[in-house]
């Protein structure tokens, strides 16, 4: 009688970029992975400093999840010492960051080769922006596939965007996102500052072109996108980048428990149902001190209570002392805890947490997909203001698609100023008794819906994109 042939599971190796937004994702679809495929090996890779930050929570599966770090110096190419995230360094030094994470190949490699040597095949699933490990898995004889934490509107037209250029083609306010999508028309302020004078012979242009070829070059996409939600940007995605494309989202990460919440959550309780702004720009955004002032008496205007998840202004460093008493309007922050109307949170917020409580009715957003996919899987409707990446586009998508959000602003005070009162209006648009702050509420409510539908065992998109995604992984490995 012949041998059975032993099956062996693949080892998956996710390799997320150096970003907040970026690695929580990765390990929540580590936990996916792992609950659909029990005895699965998986590692994380990062920086020893990012990976020292982890609190991975006790997990009944078995093997637990493996994390391997690769050396990296950012002072050797300019950096601040110790600035292994995004959210360690100011927007002007992001280009230098981008090329610097290109330095993390010869040790990748290394770790590749000595783990492709055992006996497990192996599979590495990357951020786009390390799409380069793409030729590194190949070289190896591995699977690969790029999983894209944003969604699949957002990072199509971006990538177009830099691939074409547009708005150095016209002296026009408006121009269609030609030529891969001519029906995308975009508006000169919702170009990123950083793209703005990029010329495509610049070092920017250089980086996400490199990313944009390396997306064509792998296997697949997983994209944490609900296939209902987006099927015209998925469809963008495939013709863009050829290959295929798996939506399993949303991929979002449980909340945080904390003890230091408790005066947050304390807050939150003291007001009735839906009636809380959460305002947040995330972990590695903000606006400038005049835009903060604005949005500070426009918070005061609209007579709406709000919690303010508060970072140093734009050009300021985050984690450089005390907050400065002239960014916000004298007695702002006094006025608002004496009448009980407002509450400052210098920092971090516990944002899931935040956006699950009842009394949380909005959330005045930069569009960042995370807070996207955590406002909507709530059913909280958003108040947009889009600074930077691919955020803009976003907005676009929650604006004009799904009818959840109200633009306050855009970029820079160079590119879009906004009053005092337009902010306030928003907030009474979205927040109040109106007709259309109720279609906004019943639209996210039918998101949220989707969302979770998409991970029903039973039928679930998300579910079934992610068991697709692991046959064809095993099917490429035997």
């Amino acid at each position: 009688m012949a041998a059975v042939e032993e099956k062996v599971s693949p080892h998956i190796v996710l390799f997320p970029f150096l970003a907040h937004g970026h690695v929580p994702a990765f390990l929540r679809l580590a936990d996916l992975l792992r609950a659909r495929r029990p005895g699965l090996e998986v590692t994380l890779v990062s920086t020893p400093r990012i990976l020292g930050t982890l609190s991975l929570p006790p997990s009944s599966s078995s093997p637990p999840l493996r994390l391997h770090a690769l050396p990296f110096s950012p002072a050797d190419h300019g950096l601040p010492p110790g600035a292994d995230s995004l959210a360690d360094i100011q927007v002007h030094q992001f280009i230098t960051f981008f090329q610097a994470s290109e330095s993390l190949r010869p040790a990748f490699e290394e770790f590749l080769s000595g783990i492709t040597s055992s006996r497990s095949p192996v599979c590495v699933v990357s951020d786009a922006f390390f799409g380069w490990t793409a030729d590194v898995a190949r070289a190896r004889g591995t699977s690969h596939a790029v999983f894209l934490p944003g969604g699949a509107f957002g990072n199509a037209v971006f990538f177009s965007v830099w691939e074409h250029l547009p708005h150095a083609r016209t002296a026009a306010d408006e121009f269609p996102l030609l030529p891969d999508f001519p029906g995308v028309v975009l508006h000169r302020t919702q170009i990123p500052r950083y793209m703005l004078p990029a010329t495509g012979a610049d070092p920017w242009s250089a980086f996400f072109r490199r990313v944009a070829a390396s997306c064509r070059d792998t296997g697949a996409l997983l994209v944490n996108t609900v296939r209902e939600l987006e099927p015209s940007g998925l469809d963008m995605l495939r013709r863009s980048f050829g290959v295929q494309t798996w939506p399993i989202g949303p991929v979002l990460a449980p909340p945080a428990l904390s003890d230091d919440d408790a005066g947050i959550i304390q807050w939150l309780d003291t007001h009735p149902p839906r009636s809380v702004l959460y305002v947040s720009f995330g972990s590695q955004n903000s606006i400038n001190a005049g835009q903060m002032r604005v949005l500070a008496r426009g918070l005061e205007a609209s007579g709406r209570p709000f919690l303010w998840a508060l970072r140093p202004p734009l050009g300021f460093d985050a984690k450089g002392g005390a907050f400065r008493a002239e960014w916000l309007p004298a007695g702002f922050e006094e006025r608002a805890a004496r009448a009980g109307t407002g509450m400052l949170v210098r920092g971090w917020a516990p944002q899931v947490r935040v956006l699950s409580h009842p009394c949380t009715g909005a959330f005045l957003t930069h569009c960042g997909w995370n807070s996207v996919l955590e406002s909507l899987s709530r059913g909280v409707p958003l108040l947009g203001w889009p600074l930077g990446a691919e955020q803009f586009f976003n907005a676009k998508l929650v604006v004009e698609e799904w009818g959840v959000c109200v633009e306050v602003a855009r970029g820079n005070m160079e590119s879009s100023a906004v009053g005092e009162e337009e902010v306030a209006e928003a907030v009474r648009s979205v927040m109040g008794e109106t007709e259309k702050g109720g279609e906004m509420r019943r639209k996210a409510a039918a998101i949220a819906r989707a969302m979770a539908d998409a991970w029903e065992e039973s039928g679930g998109s998300a579910a079934e994109c992610l068991e697709g995604f692991l046959r064809s992984v095993e099917t490429s490995v035997r």
